[in-house]
């Protein structure tokens, strides 16, 4: 006999959980199907664990900063072992927590492989057999894994992917990453603070190339300072594997490079999970491996909804969370507000970090308006240069006509924290008035959000 819910979620990671927390706290029966880890890629192999790992190297570069400050250490050196054990272990307590929570709201956990069987209905392949569900909501939050390019696909031993990068069978002495999106230069920023030589190879004109351009060429500027090489515009055509070396053949300006390596990480995007769901036979549309749906995440055919990776870009976990909130919100009789993707912060954990929210200088520009752009470094901030972080920068964009902030961008020390007060701003509708009255505390980081905003209109008080 099937079991009964009002609401059945196929995948636990940060969309689907929190739909499916959120759903039983609205009081729907709720039901959460998982093949393999609570929590997902983001908790499990990516968002969590990296910073985990990033905090480590992040540690080992201020440790030999040490006289900087006033301070001894030496012998420094790092355990790359107990570094992943601590990652790994890091994962493993939040993974545990969402089972907690899971019990605390009375959320079935059904571990297994779902596909959709008709209308309301899912079943799962369990270890115990295949089981037959019934919902009255079908929520798919299956997410997304790496892309794999032909000639480039991950051995585990020479070329790796992000799960290989997170659990390293050899610390890399001659690193190539190939893709500098947020997972590429993560990882580039890891191995190479470590002591790996590392090059990264981007296609794009830049590296990070979604964010502003001038913060990109920043932050390139300091990832050569570290000494990374960056390669633009450039393309690896080719791996020749051969004992424990990578020969890499790089095009670039209309040659080809060779190169050799012993360690290449592949981090050239993501393709939605949709195999195996039923997708096609409910007439679900699939569009370049996401499924196509509307500002509400219906996919067109009653009853069953999609968010997350799945659904496509932005490919953030804070942005599956909410969609997963909203979701559940929508089939409990509630009318939530659609997700703006333009509100969503980006943030990259490389060293110096990155964050953004709202259009770059050159997308405002393109979509008409009059800008006008406010800048503050922060070699101007009492509190950088303090905490010896004194690289950086902070950038406002506003609508020269109406005060409205379009977008702000940042690169430096502990800003994936601040990007924040700008979301919030955004959010409310802020306008530049509003925030140039807002008193910041001192000595902080945040002081230079406000100098941004008054250089926008003239006004910078310490730079």
């Amino acid at each position: 006999m099937a079991q009964n819910f009002d609401m059945v979620v196929i995948g636990a990671g940060p969309g689907g959980y929190v739909a499916a927390i959120r759903g039983a706290q609205l009081g729907l029966k709720v039901a959460c199907i998982e093949r393999e880890h609570l929590g997902g890629i983001c908790l499990n192999w990516g968002c969590i664990p990296t910073k985990a790992m990033l905090r480590s190297s992040e540690v080992f570069h201020l440790m030999h900063r040490a006289k900087e400050f006033g301070l001894k250490a030496d012998g420094i050196g790092y355990d790359l072992d107990a570094v992943v054990k601590r990652s790994r272990g890091v994962a493993k307590q939040l993974s545990g927590g969402i089972g907690h929570l899971f019990k605390k709201n009375k959320v079935t956990t059904i571990m297994g492989e779902a596909t959709l069987a008709g209308k309301g209905k899912v079943t799962v392949k369990t270890d115990k057999g295949t089981e037959e569900i019934t919902a009255k909501s079908i929520v798919l939050a299956t997410g997304a894994r790496a892309r794999e390019l032909p000639g480039l696909e991950p051995d585990g031993k020479l070329v790796w992917n992000y799960k290989h990068a997170l659990q390293p069978p050899h610390m890399p002495k001659k690193l190539l990453v190939i893709g500098s999106g947020a997972i590429g230069i993560e990882f580039a920023s890891f191995y190479n603070t470590l002591g790996a030589d590392t090059t990264v190879v981007e296609v794009m004109d830049r590296v990070l190339p979604v964010e502003d351009a001038e913060i990109s060429a920043f932050a390139k500027k300091q990832f050569v300072k570290q000494g990374m090489t960056i390669m633009e515009k450039a393309t690896v055509k080719k791996l020749d594997r051969k004992g424990d070396k990578v020969t890499a053949h790089i095009e670039t300006g209309g040659k080809t490079h060779t190169m050799e390596f012993d360690t290449v990480i592949s981090a050239v995007g993501i393709v939605g999970n949709t195999e195996g769901l039923g997708l096609e036979e409910a007439g679900i549309k699939v569009d370049r491996t996401h499924v196509v749906t509307d500002e509400y995440c219906r996919t067109g055919v009653e009853g069953v909804f999609a968010i997350g990776d799945l659904a496509g870009a932005p490919w953030l976990a804070h942005k599956a969370s909410h969609e997963g909130v909203m979701v559940a919100e929508l089939i409990a009789g509630g009318k939530p507000h659609p997700i703006k993707p333009g509100s969503i912060a980006g943030c990259t954990y490389c060293h110096p970090q990155v964050a953004s929210v709202g259009m770059t200088e050159a997308k405002a520009k393109e979509a008409g308006y009059d800008i006008k752009v406010g800048k503050f470094p922060f070699i101007g901030n009492g509190k950088a240069i303090a905490l010896g972080e004194p690289e950086g920068l902070v950038k406002t964009i506003f609508d020269g006509k109406t005060g409205e902030l379009l977008g702000a961008h940042m690169v430096g020390a502990e800003v994936t924290e601040l990007i924040q007060g700008y979301v919030v701003g955004r959010q409310l509708e802020t306008t530049e008035e509003d925030l140039m009255e807002t008193v910041f505390p001192h000595p902080t980081l945040s002081e230079m959000m406000h100098e941004s905003v008054l250089d926008a209109y003239g006004r910078a008080i310490h730079f």
